[in-house]
């Protein structure tokens, strides 16, 4: 996977916004029954940030790569959902061939 391309950039952020996801089911509860607020603040923003990241890239790529608008769905609905983008990266973002961009 080359990370200096949009699909190796996606599909990194399809990770990262995943393992993110899944840290908030560790970081909720540590806010709530234990009464400690900085991890969750800290994984929270992070995720936020890959949340934003990875839908502006979803379409950015969706667009660059002439997908369907029902693939930008899916890839924008993974993201709502625990283990969804890691979905989105084995079912779509692997089979992708890399469009190299003609500007």
């Amino acid at each position: 996977m080359n990370y200096k391309t949009l699909l190796g950039q996606l599909r990194l952020l399809a990770i990262a916004e995943g393992i993110s996801y899944l840290l908030l089911a560790i970081t909720v509860p540590l806010k709530y029954m234990y009464d400690m607020g900085m991890p969750n603040r800290i994984v929270g923003m992070a995720h936020g940030v890959l949340f934003i990241a990875y839908c502006l890239w979803v379409v950015v790529y969706g667009r660059e790569a002439k997908w369907k608008l029902s693939t930008i769905f899916w890839s924008l609905l993974a993201s709502l959902l625990p283990f969804g983008t890691f979905i989105a990266d084995a079912k779509i973002f692997s089979k992708e061939k890399e469009v190299v961009s003609e500007d």
